[in-house]
């Protein structure tokens, strides 16, 4: 705008100068009007008539040429002037969703809200833990992630409160020794787990008002379906009332003990497994008033509390442990927990009928398939090249004779009331040089004898 305001004044002055000129000339003309006289040039300087006449013309070109120069300056400056403001461009339309992307978004809002419970003590390296669970949950509103710390721990603190609003953050309030006998006072950190589980589920189900929760602890790293497999299991849970809980964990899931190309296998086990699980309210409700004061897990393991119900349990671990320090110093953990294989394959299980779970369909397809198979001995399982592919089974005939095979098998022999490591009916599913072999008691099995513990 200022260029074109200095262009004008320049054409106005010009046309002046021009028209100026213009008036010398005419003044010195002979027979001009009476009036004032221009000097007179010096002798030799004046201009012969032809030329003044030619300049006089030449003058009268330029003069309409700037003129003509001046009239558009004006005219684009008015255009200028009265332009219309631009208009402030509309934002883009949102594109219209699809009939599919709404009925997914209507069942996410549908789908159950199921809290991770991770319980944290004193372990900075929970961040391991916390990074996997966030990287893989498909959806913050289905799956909060709430960490409840005992023990009070400042460094533990500060790499929980680093991820901010991902994670709740809550602190067990009673930090002091748990009243213990005399004979138990080197068992103190497991009174302590337990009154933290005991409030952490209390604040879970009592304050939150949850319906279903998963449990972890802080030395857990899980898979990438691991949210898949308890989301596709809780209905399971919900409708069948021999069931009490869904583990991600397999005692006996070493490499070599399961087949990782049937990552899809579920099965229902009478031990209670622990280790990344899934419960409901209403089994909280059985429980809470009666919660032990130590060794909360082996409580679950009893007939008491187990009532003949089962778990939910895979065949290839969702979650592995990378805990070997803790109040059991590394039990186990060097012989058999460190060689879990942790499930890498995403198994689409919301998207599997799972109801061959239930009890009744599952004991007739199971038993059949392990009383099915033909019955061999160690020896030739030992020897056996492979070749021959299909299950086989082992049989036991008592305490003595189990632990000896699970022993020779590289299986956790111990039980619990009688109960072994992912047995169901006494039976134990695992994979010896490529075949399936069922670790098995006779046929005609009537319960488990807690003697055996």
């Amino acid at each position: 705008m200022l260029k074109k305001s200095s262009l004008a004044l320049l054409g106005a002055a010009l046309f002046l100068a021009w028209n100026g000129l213009l008036l010398l000339f005419l003044w010195g003309r002979p027979g001009a009007a009476p009036g004032p006289q221009p000097p007179r040039l010096p002798p030799g300087s004046r201009l012969l008539p032809a030329q003044l006449l030619q300049l006089a013309q030449d003058a009268e070109a330029e003069l309409r040429l700037q003129r003509e120069l001046l009239l558009q300056i004006q005219q684009l400056s008015r255009l200028q002037h009265h332009k219309t403001p631009p208009k402030t461009p509309k934002p883009p339309q949102k594109t219209p969703k699809t009939p599919a992307q709404e009925e997914q978004e209507e069942q996410e809002e549908e789908a159950p809200v199921i809290p991770v419970l991770v319980l944290a003590c004193d372990r900075s390296s929970v961040r391991r833990c916390l990074d996997k669970i966030l990287r893989y949950r498909p959806s913050a509103r289905r799956f909060p992630v709430i960490v409840s710390q005992d023990c009070g721990h400042a460094e533990t603190a500060a790499v929980i409160a680093s991820y901010g609003a991902a994670v709740a953050h809550i602190r067990q309030p009673e930090l002091g020794d748990v009243p213990a006998p005399p004979e138990h006072r080197k068992f103190q950190g497991y009174y302590r787990i337990s009154r933290h589980y005991r409030w952490a589920l209390g604040q879970v189900f009592r304050t939150f008002r949850y319906r279903a929760a998963i449990v972890v602890e802080d030395d857990l790293e899980v898979a990438p379906d691991f949210f898949e497999y308890f989301q596709a299991v809780l209905p399971l849970l919900e409708e069948d009332p021999s069931l009490w809980c869904a583990s991600a964990w397999n005692d006996n899931g070493k490499e070599g003990l399961v087949d990782a190309g049937r990552a899809e296998l579920l099965y229902r086990t009478d031990f209670f497994p622990g280790l990344g699980w899934l419960l409901l309210a209403e089994l909280w409700d059985e429980l809470e008033p009666k919660w032990p004061p130590a060794f909360w897990d082996d409580w679950m393991r009893q007939p008491e509390q187990r009532r003949g119900r089962a778990c939910v349990r895979p065949e290839v671990s969702r979650t592995m442990t990378f805990g070997r320090k803790g109040v059991s110093h590394g039990q186990f953990y060097d012989q058999y927990l460190k060689f879990i294989k942790l499930n890498d394959r995403f198994v689409p299980f919301t998207q599997m009928d799972l109801s061959y779970l239930k009890k009744d369909q599952y004991e007739r397809f199971f038993l059949q398939q392990v009383y099915s198979a033909p019955e061999i001995h160690l020896e030739e399982l030992q020897k056996d090249s492979g070749r021959d592919s299909g299950p086989v089974r082992l049989q036991y005939r008592g305490r003595d004779s189990f632990k000896a095979l699970a022993k020779a098998l590289g299986l956790m022999d111990d039980l619990k009331s009688g109960v072994p490591r992912a047995g169901y009916r006494g039976v134990v599913s695992l994979v010896c040089r490529g075949r399936r072999v069922f670790l098995a008691p006779p046929s005609d099995w009537t319960g488990y004898d807690p003697s055996w513990s």
